[in-house]
């Protein structure tokens, strides 16, 4: 049961990186720059992720980097985020 719990949680932690993926590849033509970097671990102590992430386009600027751990004790994480939009031409 142990087993399945952990593989729920890194299967929920994961669930993040999909969703960056997918938002990468529907991408608008233009100016574009990304940088990503992630890990993930699991195993007899718990389960965490790890993301950091940066992009800059024609509408805009973004970072956002994050972590979450699981584990007996319970679930603990933070997050920051910071954008900018402008308006083109």
């Amino acid at each position: 049961m142990r087993t399945l719990q952990r593989v729920l949680a890194v299967g929920a932690l994961a669930a993040p990186l999909v969703l960056g993926c997918a938002g990468l590849a529907s991408a608008q033509e233009g100016l574009e720059a990304n940088y990503g970097t992630g890990q993930f671990v699991a195993n007899e102590n718990g389960a965490g992720i790890a993301d950091a992430n940066s992009a800059v386009t024609s509408d805009g600027a973004q970072h956002t980097n994050y972590w979450i751990w699981a584990d007996d004790s319970g679930v603990s994480g933070a997050f920051t985020g910071a954008g900018a939009t402008w308006q083109n031409g």
